[in-house]
């Protein structure tokens, strides 16, 4: 298990991961208090910044801050990827034992660091992720749709997901190893870190408000994660369309016999408008299960194509590589 430091080396190093879209406003302070954070760890650390296809001042914040100090490794993507892709290349090119998920919103304290470090070594854990006690600054629609998609989400998903944890987690190198080997495009990555088993730990914390700028998940985005969760980590919505066909048939087996009936003894049977309704009826659960049939046929189609999960454009800095440097100097 590839836990502080291995056993191979004495002094692990560290590795800060940090998707960036549109974080002009608050970058800046985002790197003063991670760097804040990890000098006084004595670690060898780097700080892995990925610029998701920002139309702002970004890049040329990370790029200045890579000139400044090395240890800033700066990843521009040619388009916007998504947040999930980010942080996998994020991921990809990361190279410390220990690997710090955060966003640089900082709605995630980076002062959590050194007890996440703390508890990974007592329990000699793969994963220590955040569960959040309070999310501050939160709307009450965000916070009760988030409470929903978590509920949802254990109830449909064969992998046990932690309730109420983001990306804000610290991972071993060898739980890195296994995420980088997943090809599957539409990325889930808390779920993905759940279904590579291991100890993982929880750390309870408050979520605190957006320091700057405005939210990058707006309502069409959040739905397409959820998306992504459900059907990346569940058949049971398959499962589902099966129950609701067989009881829609039943359904329709009744009024059929009920109509018989009905001619039968001379009754007459209700016209045009219980007809209309029950086929409306049939033809809605048709279109309800040819949309979830097709959502897995399409995830199977996008996968097929092997695609890259993110195209990269520049990099600036050398993160790690200029500890390393400076030892061999």
């Amino acid at each position: 298990m590839d836990i502080i430091g291995a056993h191979r080396d004495p002094v692990p190093t560290l590795s800060v991961v940090a998707p960036c879209f549109n974080e002009q406003e608050i970058l800046p302070e985002f790197l003063r208090r991670v760097q804040k954070v990890c000098a006084p760890l004595g670690l060898p650390y780097e700080i892995v910044l990925v610029d998701d296809g920002s139309k702002d001042a970004t890049w040329d914040i990370i790029a200045k801050a890579a000139a400044s100090d090395a240890r800033i490794l700066g990843i521009r993507l040619r388009r916007n990827h998504g947040h999930q892709s980010a942080l996998s290349a994020g991921l990809v090119s990361s190279s410390g034992q220990l690997v710090l998920l955060i966003d640089a919103d900082l709605q995630d304290p980076p002062e959590l660091l050194p007890a996440m470090i703390e508890t990974m070594r007592m329990h000699s854990a793969d994963v220590v992720y955040g569960q959040r006690r309070q999310r501050a600054g939160e709307s009450v629609f965000k916070r009760a749709t988030a409470t929903m998609f978590y509920r949802v989400l254990a109830w449909l998903s064969e992998t046990p997901i932690p309730r109420d944890s983001g990306d804000f987690r610290l991972l071993s190198r060898s739980a890195v190893d296994l995420i980088c080997d997943m090809p599957e495009q539409h990325r889930f990555l808390r779920g993905m870190i759940a279904w590579i088993g291991g100890r993982q730990v929880a750390m309870l914390y408050d979520r605190d408000p957006r320091e700057a700028g405005s939210t990058k998940y707006p309502i069409w985005r959040m739905m397409r994660f959820a998306s992504d969760a459900i059907t990346g980590f569940s058949r049971r919505p398959l499962q589902l369309a099966i129950g609701v066909g067989l009881s829609a048939g039943f359904c329709s087996l009744c009024i059929g016999i009920y109509s018989v009936v009905g001619w039968w003894s001379g009754r007459v049977v209700p016209g045009w408008a219980s007809i209309m309704g029950a086929v409306a009826f049939a033809s809605s659960l048709q279109f309800i299960m040819l949309g979830i049939i097709g959502e897995y046929l399409g995830r199977l189609y996008e996968e097929s194509r092997s695609r890259p999960l993110f195209l990269e454009w520049e990099r600036v800095g050398q993160g790690l590589a200029s500890s390393r440097n400076q030892v061999l100097s």
